[in-house]
């Protein structure tokens, strides 16, 4: 079908990768614990739009080159550890909490700035290109000589992702609606989630070409 094998195989085998914890599933739940599931949700459009981007990269076979290239892969890392290190330091000196207190709504234009940030940090992570090129590949048709099957593909995977991250996203900040309504627990909040992805930085900092 379109170039594609095992197609019901790939849905299942998508499902099982998506549901193991990830940076992606620590960035989401981050968000959404310190700024309520409306900043969970725009994190998880933010990174299916990254995911698309690696989508269309393994597509054209330029994610190929990443995984060739040290240089490369070692510079765009860094960049996403700067990106990550720099989000982390942001939040935990942050004076006030992303969310109203007077309305538990997200402040005008922080949607986007949060959309823009889980797309820049997944974008970044040379690992989830090298996960796609190394993944997709084993249902695509050898023959086939269009893009069309990793459009497919990828955008099947992302259809799950945002299933499942949309509903990390409620359960998290359900769980902690209440203490988000205190403005110093909120503070702390954010600077809890700032050492989050200082720490995921680091995890980013220590990932190498070969895995």
């Amino acid at each position: 079908m379109f170039g594609i094998h095992h197609y019901f195989l790939f849905v299942i085998t998508g499902i099982l990768l998506i549901l193991t914890p990830g940076s992606d599933t620590m960035y989401i739940i981050a968000r959404s614990v310190a700024q309520g599931r409306r900043a969970g949700i725009w994190s998880t459009m933010g990174i299916a739009a990254g995911t698309l981007i690696h989508t269309l990269l393994a597509a054209l076979g330029l994610s190929f080159l990443l995984a060739k290239s040290l240089l490369l892969f070692t510079v765009i890392k860094m960049i996403g550890v700067a990106y990550l290190i720099y989000l982390g330091i942001t939040m935990i000196v942050s004076k006030s909490s992303a969310i109203a207190p007077d309305s538990g709504s997200m402040e005008p234009m922080s949607t986007r700035k949060i959309f823009v940030q889980g797309m820049i940090t997944n974008v970044t992570n040379p690992k989830v290109a090298l996960f796609f090129i190394a993944f997709l590949p084993q249902f695509v048709d050898n023959q086939a000589q269009s893009p069309v099957p990793f459009a497919i593909l990828g955008a099947t995977f992302i259809f799950i992702g945002m299933l499942w991250s949309s509903l990390l996203s409620y359960l998290a900040a359900f769980a902690t609606g209440k203490l988000r309504k205190n403005p110093k627990i909120g503070l702390w909040l954010n600077r809890v989630t700032g050492g989050v992805f200082i720490l995921m930085g680091a995890n980013l900092f220590r990932a190498k070409i070969s895995n």
